[in-house]
């Protein structure tokens, strides 16, 4: 099934509807309110936006000086030219040192590189030790959003789960009896780790170190108890300078989630007094979308998911209905530079207005990448045959003024005249959940026309 088809699945449920799309429009009026204390936050981006295109501009250099210095500092480095690359590095670290119990956190590369079932095929234990990552990893779901991974779900469905799997009180959905279960839980876990695992946020080619930015301290954990410590990091995560930093720190947390900052900015330069850390440099596409200048610029996201609180398709249809590991305005990009085919209903999940856009702290320009994915999705043959034909009538008929003149005029009188079974039936989807407008007396153009005097 495509965007649309899942949408609505999703939206059969109007309550869910309703309070999901309210649920993630108070967090971008949370970052308004949030960006409104910064006055140089247009400089800001702006800032962020120079930076990481020098970055793309000269990746391959910076990816050898973070090596260089991340060796120096007794980390290990591993390439991986591909998701599957990636999961055998993990595996095969594990299995060289016989560990079993592997605590993970926030990390939307390892989804991206379906880590989890491998390595649990493999006969490895993986704890996803984010709140909202482990509810949806004990519902056996995906995360519905990049940084509000169980945004999707309402406090009942929580209580339902962890009565299930963490042996709580039925009936009980309160918030705080929830939080202090699942600590209760996630701390018995943290202490068996043999292995820890974590995403980056920042990769600092002048230092060879690694920052992790979360809000709830389990990264510090995992990272710190166990010996072992593996950071998987997208090639496209790094920056040049550890005081370039600062202009992502400041961006980063007031974009997602309104605050000044996240709780925690761990900075890893090494690994614990004898222990390990491994760095997996993952490739997996990114060159590839370097070397396209319509799309490059996607590789600047820093993933604060500002596009996707904003989207009004994302708000109404949830993360899920959009058939990609990463939702939203940013996902409806990546997934079809992935596989188009696969995800060719992606970039008609858009209503083309920009907000992702406006938002975006390094000024990505989501919706004009998703107008050429569009354009992309046509060139290829894979728009849907019925749509193909209307826009192909539609396209002729804008051809001809007078023809399309006479139509409006023709539609105007006729159509308010029709029975409705003629309107709405199952022959006219875009029926199904609209109502025709009340059709206008006059043409835009007859209005235009009386306005300047008959002149056209």
């Amino acid at each position: 099934m495509g965007h649309p088809e899942k949408a609505k699945e999703f939206t059969r449920d109007l309550d869910r509807t309703h309070w999901h799309d309210k649920a993630l429009w108070f967090v971008r009026e949370k970052r308004d309110r949030a960006i409104k204390a910064v006055p140089e936050w247009e400089q800001l981006r702006e800032q962020a936006q120079k930076i990481k295109s020098h970055t793309m501009a000269n990746l391959d250099l910076l990816l050898e000086q973070f090596e260089t210095n991340a060796k120096a500092k007794g980390i290990q480095i591993h390439w991986a030219k591909d998701a599957e690359a990636h999961n055998r590095i993990v595996l095969q670290i594990l299995q060289d040192r016989e560990m079993t119990r592997l605590v993970k956190s926030k990390s939307m590369l390892t989804e991206e590189c379906e880590l989890n079932p491998f390595l649990e095929k493999n006969g490895i234990e993986v704890i996803d030790t984010d709140l909202g990552e482990r509810i949806v990893q004990l519902r056996q779901e995906h995360p519905s959003h990049i940084v509000l991974p169980a945004i999707h779900l309402k406090k009942e469905d929580v209580s339902t789960t962890f009565q299930e799997h963490l042996q709580t009180e039925a009936g009980n959905n309160d918030p705080t009896y929830l939080t202090r279960a699942a600590r209760t839980h996630l701390r018995e876990k943290f202490l068996a780790a043999e292995a820890g695992l974590t995403g980056v946020n920042f990769g600092i080619a002048e230092t060879g170190g690694v920052v992790v930015c979360t809000n709830e301290g389990n990264a510090d954990l995992g990272s710190s108890l166990p010996t072992l410590h593996i950071a998987s990091m997208g090639i496209e995560k790094m920056i040049p300078r550890l005081k370039d930093l600062a202009v992502f720190t400041r961006l980063l947390a007031r974009s997602a989630t309104g605050q000044p900052i996240t709780s925690y900015t761990s900075h890893y330069h090494g690994p614990v007094e004898g222990g390990e850390m491994h760095i997996i440099l993952v490739d997996n596409g990114r060159s590839e979308m370097l070397g396209d200048p319509l799309f490059r610029k996607a590789l600047n996201c820093i993933r604060c998911g500002a596009c996707i609180n904003t989207c009004p398709v994302y708000r109404r249809s949830g993360g899920h209905s959009y058939g990609y590991i990463i939702p939203g305005p940013i996902g409806s990009t990546l997934g079809p530079g992935k596989d188009l085919a696969a995800h060719r209903t992606m970039p008609y999940a858009c209503t083309l207005c920009g907000s992702c856009t406006n938002v975006c702290p390094a000024k990505v320009d989501l919706h004009q990448q998703l107008y050429y994915r569009r354009q992309q999705v046509v060139d290829a043959g894979l728009l849907d045959p019925p749509k193909e034909r209307l826009l192909n009538l539609a396209g002729w008929l804008f051809k001809h003024p007078a023809l399309l003149d006479f139509t409006g005029r023709l539609t105007r009188k006729v159509v308010p005249c029709l029975p409705r079974a003629l309107l709405y039936n199952r022959f006219n989807p875009w029926g199904e959940e609209r109502e025709l407008p009340e059709m206008p007396k006059k043409s835009f153009k007859e209005l235009y026309k009386e306005k300047k005097g008959g002149q056209s």
